[in-house]
């Protein structure tokens, strides 16, 4: 839908959603009363389907205790690979290339020690400036255990504006001496989307391995990760895939690296047909289930079973849709309602290089954001002057979308910000 189609109008907004056919999902997550939840990019929402696949969970650990690793629905000792193979077409993946477990930063560990293997004269990590710090964190462990300097083996793409990354630039930067690139798909602060097509067909000219985050990515867009060439990938479920707090992470690995030993080994990282002869001659999986560690997490597992069904039901291109239709709409009431407040709009307005929140500058962010949670708005900070909102596709209608500018302009109009502390809280 264009922006020149949209109107500011509430009744406008009403119209929208009686003409949405996702506008039903809404009921199948706890939404409160009165309150717009904005920050399902960074926890989404309880489903009722998660509610009672956790809750399926704890029965059968009541009824079946010890004798649920087999016998359970799913069965626990193969629920990591099951939930893979149902993530599997929301970033386009086959079901033995993807698995569920671990976390971001311990897959990004994983996958890292694997898949980076320097040589004199290859031996260089490629990241960027933009991307979440854990990232770093995690790059750097990994260049200091082989003995080399972050300082000087890790490079980073820097931005030109502080909010975007220009894909030229990261193929100019793929020079002969690095080994290996992690980037995000999406970036967290501006929600610009990355041409991940683009930039795995030039690493792969350069014989250089690529893999991606897609903490900001899985469940808000469509991938296709296999066809693409990505090698490896990891993300997190608890945010647009409504997994639950500290749910358990994912990661791919592409076909053709499949049978590769991983870099760190663990108990369920073994072949499944030898796992239990417990022998201490190492005979790894030869799918993607070869690069979890330790046992799985069942019950933090359990609501991403809900969470999925729901995906693969609707259909990720159908979530897309509806995801665009609602950030066009907020950019659009944005322009409209709060011209002259001083807000600037840092994410990419193009479809193809708009993720599924709005980011939104101001200098008095912090301020705002506590403004608008006071007043039933749940934004999200991200220092130094952002906030970022994020109308879910599943669970956000337009009218709550038209209340959000409403709210916000009227928090502006009176100078109710001003009252707030400016400065961050801990957890925002």
């Amino acid at each position: 839908m264009e922006a020149n189609s949209f109107e500011v109008t509430e009744s406008f907004a009403k119209q929208l959603d009686k003409k949405d056919s996702l506008a039903a999902y809404k009921e199948e997550f706890y939404v409160k009363e009165k309150e717009y939840y904005m920050n399902g990019n960074s926890l989404g929402l309880l489903s009722k389907r998660s509610e009672t696949a956790l809750l399926d969970a704890l029965e059968d650990w009541k009824e079946f205790a010890i004798d649920g690793w087999l016998q359970a629905d799913p069965a626990w000792f193969y629920m990591s690979e099951q939930l893979g193979e149902m993530t599997g077409p929301l970033i386009g993946a086959k079901k033995e290339e993807t698995i569920v477990t671990g976390s971001i930063t311990t897959n990004i560990h994983q996958l890292v020690a694997t898949f980076f293997q320097p040589t004199e004269t290859k031996n260089k990590i490629l990241a960027d400036e933009l991307t979440f710090s854990s990232d770093i964190y995690a790059l750097q462990s990994q260049l200091l255990l082989r003995g080399l300097q972050p300082e000087t083996h890790l490079i980073r793409v820097s931005s030109e504006d502080g909010s975007t990354l220009s894909e030229e630039k990261m193929i100019e930067m793929m020079t002969d001496d690095v080994a290996l690139i992690l980037l995000p798909s999406v970036l967290y602060r501006s929600g610009q989307i990355l041409n991940m097509e683009k930039l795995a067909f030039e690493a792969k000219r350069r014989n250089i391995m690529i893999g991606f985050d897609l903490a900001h990515s899985i469940g808000a867009l469509p991938h296709q990760l296999h066809d693409w060439g990505v090698d490896f990938a990891m993300w997190c479920n608890y945010k647009y895939l409504n997994s639950g707090p500290g749910g358990v992470g994912g990661l791919f690995v592409h076909e053709k690296h499949l049978g590769t030993t991983p870099g760190l080994r663990g108990w369920f990282s073994s072949d499944k047909e030898k796992q239990f002869d417990l022998d201490h001659d190492f005979v790894p999986a030869q799918t993607a289930s070869a690069f979890q560690l330790g046992t799985p997490h069942v019950l933090s597992l359990a609501p991403l079973k809900g969470s999925l069904e729901m995906f693969n039901e609707i259909g990720i291109e159908n979530v897309r849709a509806k995801s665009l239709r609602l950030t066009a709409y907020m950019m659009y009431l944005i322009d409209h309602e709060l011209a002259g407040f001083e807000f600037e709009i840092t994410n990419p307005r193009e479809a193809d290089r708009r993720g599924g929140h709005i980011s939104l500058a101001h200098k008095e962010a912090a301020r705002i954001c506590k403004a608008l949670k006071d007043a039933g708005v749940i934004p999200d900070f991200r220092a130094p002057n952002v906030i970022r909102l994020s109308p879910i596709a599943l669970y956000t209608s337009y009218h709550d979308v038209w209340m959000v500018v409403q709210i916000l302009k009227t928090i502006m109009e009176e100078e109710a910000y001003k009252k707030y502390e400016n400065k961050r809280d801990v957890v925002a």
